[in-house]
């Protein structure tokens, strides 16, 4: 059966009210008539054989010869694999990683390939536990290497396994794993969730070292990118691209899978949250109102708990091997097909509901600074061509926007909240002052190498990631966060999404135009 596409919806007063997520809970909202809505499209089909579309892959490139005979006896075979940030919300198993790579090691196997290691891509993010490992993998991958040293966390603080390549033209140095770059061969294996991902940016970020990474993880970088969703327009691609052809030039052969999924997001009972509201059915109704109730007494420890237990029941719509550009243009494509939609022209106002999750809190809280790196970073560059609001207009966020930390996972996020945004909100103030004393922090640095801790310069990644919203909007409002927390982050809060649709005409003018982004699942919106 083909999936509906997605569509806009104008708002009359026959429309059933809208379903806004808000962290770790959700809630109905009028929108007033004449607004839009824009609603991501149906799930695509999944793979009927998804191992045999796996091994129909590797032995059918693009680019390149088949898997096979790219392997021999004696040579120095590296896996490297996207981490716990994709996909979202983690996958229910077996996860396609898990399938790729078992595909992988039958081959070498087959070949006499007896020096392989994997390493999880992680850049600067925290190190996978064993249990995440062994849900991405599967415990025979994870059993067959992990004892012996041979599936291990990249460390981009480790010198004496860094190794530093070259320079583009413009000067961007590129250090990356020194055991992938020496390997006879790398196979890379991707999960593209948004067109974000993927292509040279998975090795040049993935394996890089934050001497690499500056280069494009910066304030310039950002917001020169009009929307990271947009390869043409990103000049955070431009740069990762450019730093793959220093990879090339130097011989690091790399051979990419990239995989592409539905966005089936929410199993039963949850999965009412991606219907459209008018197609609910009496059980759905039901399930909200019980489910709304019951969250509303429950602690945030335990709601936490809840939610960071939902497996997603998306799975593999796609998958393409070979050489990186040929393979990832064939992979966007398919993202494409199922995410993007039309819409006709900005408003004055974008409005949005923001989940419990986004790629940096898996297991864990999310944080003042992640809410603000997935509204302005994530959701606002969800578009093609144009951002959905208006430059100079406001953008309203619903979540609860707690004063909380995870004080494992995000130790500098803490320091950077309290210390860092009380002097300013500025990103290019911040980057100028700060960064360097925290990407070089020996304490940041010890808990980044040995605990589950982001890297010290983390917290500064996602505050850039929102810059050029910052710099493109009038103003942000939350609706229903910590009032404290909010205006540490510099915006505005409301209590009712009534009251801050008040306040952004005091920006943008009476009678103004409204959309709102019915996300999860992803879309992106081609904004004519």
């Amino acid at each position: 059966m083909a999936h509906r596409p997605g569509f806009v919806l104008e708002v009359d007063r026959s429309t059933p009210p809208t379903l806004f997520m808000r962290g770790e809970g959700f809630s109905l909202e009028r929108l007033p008539v004449g607004s839009r809505i824009v609603y991501p499209s149906e799930a695509l089909p999944l793979l009927n054989d998804p191992e045999g579309a796996i091994r129909h892959a590797l032995l059918n490139p693009v680019g390149t010869d088949p898997l096979p005979a790219l392997l021999f006896p004696g040579m120095k075979l590296t896996i490297a694999f996207d981490d716990i940030s994709l996909p979202l919300p983690p996958m229910r198993a077996p996860d396609v990683r898990q399938r790729v790579i078992e595909a992988v090691l039958d081959m070498a196997a087959d070949a006499g390939v007896d020096d392989v290691h994997l390493i999880a891509a992680l850049a600067l993010h925290r190190r996978m536990t064993e249990a995440e490992l062994r849900h991405a993998l599967g415990d025979r991958v994870y059993d067959a290497f992990a004892p012996r040293g041979l599936l291990y966390n990249h460390d981009a603080e480790d010198p004496e396994n860094l190794l530093f390549i070259g320079e583009t033209p413009q000067g961007e140095e590129v250090e990356i794993n020194k055991r992938a770059a020496e390997s006879d061969l790398l196979v890379y294996v991707n999960i593209n969730l948004v067109a974000m991902d993927g292509g040279h940016k998975s090795t040049a970020t993935g394996l890089a070292s934050y001497r690499s990474l500056r280069h494009h993880h910066n304030v310039k970088t950002m917001r020169h990118s009009r929307s990271f969703m947009d390869q043409r327009h990103s000049e955070l691609h431009s740069s990762n691209w450019r730093m793959g052809e220093v990879l090339r030039k130097a011989g690091v052969k790399i051979f990419q899978i990239e995989t592409t999924l539905n966005n089936d997001t929410f199993p039963k009972p949850f999965d009412f949250l991606q219907k459209r509201e008018w197609e609910w059915s009496a059980k759905d109704r039901a399930t909200f109102v019980a489910s709304s109730r019951s969250l509303a007494r429950t602690p945030d420890r335990i709601k936490r708990s809840i939610f960071n237990s939902i497996e997603a029941p998306h799975n593999l719509t796609g998958v393409n091997a070979g050489e990186i550009e040929a393979v990832h243009e064939l992979t966007t494509a398919k993202v494409f097909e199922q995410q993007l939609v039309h819409v006709d022209g900005q408003s004055d106002i974008l409005t949005m509901g923001l989940p419990y999750i986004c790629p940096y809190n898996v297991n864990s809280v999310m944080n003042p600074i992640l809410v603000m790196c997935l509204g302005l970073g994530y959701f606002f560059n969800l578009y093609r061509n144009k951002p959905l609001v208006r430059e100079g207009g406001v953008l309203i966020m619903s979540h609860p926007t707690p004063w909380a930390f995870h004080p494992v996972h995000h130790p500098s996020y803490i320091d950077f909240f309290e210390q860092v945004l009380a002097d300013t909100t500025d990103p290019i103030e911040i980057e100028k002052k700060y960064e360097k004393s925290f990407a070089e922090d020996e304490w940041y640095r010890h808990l980044y190498r040995t605990s589950y801790a982001y890297h010290g310069v983390h917290p500064f990644y996602m505050w850039y990631w929102g810059a050029h919203a910052l710099e493109h909007l009038g103003g942000v409002i939350i609706i229903g966060g910590d009032t404290k927390a909010v205006r540490r982050l510099g915006f505005k809060p409301a209590s009712t999404l009534r009251d801050a649709l008040e306040m952004a005409e005091d920006v943008v003018g009476r009678d103004p135009s409204i959309t709102h982004l019915h996300a999860p699942p992803i879309l992106v919106a081609e904004v004519s």
